[in-house]
């Protein structure tokens, strides 16, 4: 059993720009390596080859039309940028003769698989979880033979024989008693072997032995599972951006890089729209009170942006980023005759469930007389459909006067700790939409006064997201 008293463990997770190809793999090995001087034991987590998995899937789906031209064009293009990993960063030809001989094994499993779907017509969550994890797999078989190749003792471990979920594929859950007994019997006896086991992201297997996925983005909530059933010290999500910015770079030029959030502040963050990190990373270093670094890559030295603990956060009310959330649409069921009708909430949002759809954001009249909440785009005809059948009484007697859907729209969020406790913020935030000529359609506080969330017009997001940052000090 890991303590502190024991050997000092870290988790590094790579994403797939961190390893997209042979120079982002040599830093990433370096990383490894200079992470091994100062712990003494490593475990690595990966991704795949940025953009390898939209390659699987599109491969996939287009197979579910009956094409296979693409199929071969993309089996030939994966072929290519993993054989360029091969060529220029294993040195010697039997290594080579043998990483290309399992990198083609897998893509000819990947071409069965899309094959098998095109005879179907179809694919099925559970088809598309074994296709994508194709990824990870050749990823992780590479860079632990690279790390090998630079000196640094390591092997291959494929997540499906320990990381087990539920069989809700494409966003399967751990089970993380049984996750825990089977990581540490697998990985702990390599640490005690100083062999740097290199994990692959994203995928595990249900009871039954099936492969399923945590959905995409997933490699993060791998890695901090990782490290909580393995009583890591800390756990790095390296990336290619120097931490979480006070905003989109790609929106807002003069971002700035965040040194310190706490656990909710992440939360946050993530949930409305921060790519940095998956949005259920969060929860298991928090349950077990793991340090969280987020770094670059291809800066190692910058400190990038640390997660403590929220006890530990001050609490100076400073707005500290501005997210947005696009795709979203706001769905409204208003009429006289909600006022004072217990169940209606109850109704509706079971209504919502039943279609599996998540909802990002809640609002309610003090009169009771309409109820607003945002949910993707995408499934927002499927929800009206569900609240019509619901409501199809109270409708017919004018009880419920519409269910309507607002048009596209975004959900922008500021965030900092204590923020929402003082008086002068919310007057600062509409002051600069206001001068922005920007309308609000919604607004929402987080109970924790950690956020607020303000719903705008799509084309009105990225404005947004301007306006309110000139408020971070």
């Amino acid at each position: 059993m890991l303590s502190s008293v024991e050997p000092r463990l870290l988790v590094m997770k790579f994403g797939g720009t961190s390893v997209g190809n042979s120079e982002a793999i040599s830093s990433a090995v370096e990383m490894v390596r200079k992470g091994l001087e100062e712990w003494d034991n490593v475990v690595v987590v990966v991704s795949a080859l940025g953009g390898v998995t939209d390659l699987l899937l599109e491969g996939a789906l287009t197979s579910a039309d009956g094409c296979n031209k693409t199929t071969a064009s993309i089996k030939n293009e994966l072929r290519k940028r993993h054989f360029a990993v091969i060529d220029e960063l294993l040195p010697e030809e039997k290594i080579r003769e043998g990483a290309r001989f399992f990198c083609e094994k897998l893509l000819d499993r990947w071409e069965i698989l899309c094959n098998a779907i095109r005879e179907l017509g179809e694919t099925t969550p559970r088809a598309l979880d074994a296709v994508s994890s194709i990824g990870e797999k050749l990823s992780s078989h590479l860079i632990a033979l690279v790390l090998d190749a630079r000196g640094i003792s390591s092997c291959c471990q494929v997540s499906t024989e320990f990381f087990i979920t539920d069989s809700n594929f494409q966003a399967a859950h751990p089970d993380m008693t049984v996750t825990r007994a089977k990581t540490r019997s697998a990985l702990l006896p390599l640490l005690e072997n100083g062999v740097v086991p290199v994990v692959t992201g994203f995928i595990g297997s249900n009871p039954d032995g099936v492969t399923t996925t945590l959905g995409r983005g997933g490699s993060d909530y791998s890695a901090a599972i990782l490290a909580a059933v393995l009583e890591a010290d800390e756990v790095w999500i390296c990336t290619d951006v120097t931490g979480v910015m006070s905003a989109d770079p790609r929106i807002v030029p003069d971002a700035m890089t965040i040194e310190e959030l706490s656990y909710l502040e992440l939360a946050e963050l993530a949930f409305f729209g921060a790519k940095v990190v998956h949005p259920m990373t969060v929860r298991p270093v928090v349950e077990t009170g793991i340090n969280l670094v987020i770094k670059n890559t291809f800066d190692p030295s910058h400190p990038g942006t640390r997660l403590i603990a929220d006890s530990q956060i001050k609490v100076d009310g400073i707005m500290k980023a501005v997210t947005s959330f696009k795709g979203q649409c706001l769905i409204t069921v208003e009429g006289r005759g909600m006022l004072g009708v217990p169940g209606v909430a109850g109704r509706t949002f079971g209504a919502v469930a039943e279609t599996g759809t998540n909802v990002i954001l809640i609002m309610q009249a003090s009169s009771e007389q309409s109820i607003s909440f945002a949910v993707p785009s995408e499934r927002a005809d499927r929800v009206i459909e569900a609240l019509n059948r619901t409501f199809a009484h109270e409708l017919s007697n004018r009880d419920i006067d519409r269910i309507s859907p607002s048009g596209e729209c975004a959900i922008i969020t500021a965030v900092g700790c204590g923020m929402c406790s003082r008086p002068e913020v919310f007057g600062n935030i509409f002051r600069s939409l206001g001068n922005s000529r920007l309308t609000v359609n919604a607004t929402v506080q987080g109970s924790s006064s950690v956020s607020v969330s303000l719903v705008v017009a799509a084309g009105d997001a990225e404005e947004a997201v301007k306006s309110l940052h000139t408020l971070i000090a």
